[in-house]
């Protein structure tokens, strides 16, 4: 009886078991690509950090279909065919079904009625596309020397601009919302479009991170959201926030550490200890370098004796021409090799030159210079 009574308690709970999986909330993502019949669609989770598979599933006639647990907050994901991917967005249970082909997989798509906040990521997302193939485009002309430094940052401006103006709409409709936090974390070319430095842009943030802070307080965007709104707002000292940002460290600059005119790595850390420091984006090729760094010089010679330091970052490709300027300049020079598509420009959402940031003496980001007559009076605040 003992064997008997064991053996049906353990059927028991291994049905119960198979019935708890089964209850377990989960998410459906289903549909068809034509044009093909075979192949394999991917299902990948875009973290704020990295992009996880999740699951695979081989075509069956075309169809596919993916069952997986729901997030605890809204997040992004993506179906993945060949080299092309859908962005999705998943806020519960729902389910999304999905209509495509093979050939222009990106573009060529269409959801379900009931999957409203999809279509809103999808008209995102071919803005995006649209201002990345023309981003592209600039690029080849600057690499084949058809159009100026300038020029190609001009162009950058004018992109940025473009999407800004579509994808602004889609945020202030309800900044809440998973579009609104898609719109503001868009890249092209692995730079950030809307610029947290940006006074305009830095609003924006803020009120996204305030209202997903009051809707979802413990999501990992939510997280995320309030501190890059802290690093924006310790720089432009925006009015104070319905957020309690104060124990981040955002306010800290990103570290720099690039070679001198001697070949040897400069840290931006060793030139800014207990100095107020003036971080300078540049490119001596540019028209203007000249003037701009004739009134740095005139800056520098008023206030090195104070504390002022400057980190000068060049973006010229001609290590000759950059040598040459940077030999008769009194401050910290150092030259980013990758020029244009400098990471370190990246990290500091650089979008034209000059780009100026001020430390204070604490190491701490405390103003973005967006035009450098207003260096003077900036200055006189610090010293």
């Amino acid at each position: 009886m003992k064997r008997k009574f064991g053996a049906g308690l353990f059927w028991a709970v291994v049905c119960l078991g198979v019935l708890s999986c089964a209850d377990e909330p989960r998410f459906t993502v289903r549909g068809t690509i034509g044009g093909t019949a075979g192949g394999t669609v991917y299902l990948e989770n875009i973290g704020v950090s990295r992009i996880t598979l999740l699951d695979s599933a081989k075509l069956k006639n075309g169809s596919f279909s993916f069952r997986y647990d729901r997030p605890a907050s809204p997040d992004f994901y993506r179906l993945r065919f060949g080299n092309q991917s859908i962005n999705l967005v998943i806020d519960s249970t729902e389910t999304v079904v999905v209509t495509a082909d093979s050939a222009r997989f990106a573009r060529d798509y269409t959801f379900n009625a009931e999957a409203t906040e999809c279509l809103k990521i999808k008209e995102l997302t071919l803005v995006q596309l649209d201002i990345a193939l023309r981003y592209r485009t600039l690029q080849k002309q600057y690499d084949a020397g058809d159009i100026s430094l300038d020029d190609y940052y001009a162009g950058v401006s004018a992109l940025a601009a473009q999407y800004k103006a579509a994808a602004t709409p889609y945020i202030t409709e309800d900044f809440a919302a998973p579009k609104a936090y898609f719109a503001l974390f868009q890249q092209v070319g692995g730079q950030m479009i809307f610029d947290i430095y940006d006074k305009n842009d830095s609003k924006l943030f803020g009120a996204v991170a305030n209202a997903w802070h009051t809707k979802r307080p413990d999501a990992l965007r939510t997280e995320q959201l309030v501190s890059w709104y802290a690093q924006s707002r310790a720089a432009l000292r925006p009015r104070p926030a319905a957020i309690d940002v104060e124990e981040t460290d955002a306010k800290a600059y990103f570290e720099i550490s690039l070679p001198g005119m001697d070949g040897q790595e400069v840290a931006l850390s060793q030139v800014a200890q207990g100095h107020i420091t003036l971080i300078d984006f540049t490119a001596y090729a540019a028209e203007n370098s000249p003037a701009h760094n004739l009134y740095l010089a005139d800056l520098y010679s008023q206030y090195q004796a104070k504390g002022l330091e400057i980190y000068q970052i060049s973006l010229d490709s001609d290590i000759h021409f950059w040598k040459n300027i940077a030999a008769n300049l009194p401050w910290r020079c150092v030259r980013d090799v990758q020029s244009i598509y400098s990471p370190t420009a990246k990290k500091y959402n650089v979008t034209q030159i000059p780009a100026l940031f001020l430390l204070n003496r604490q190491g701490e980001i405390v103003e973005r210079i967006e035009n450098q007559t207003q260096l003077v009076d900036m200055l006189k605040k610090y010293f």
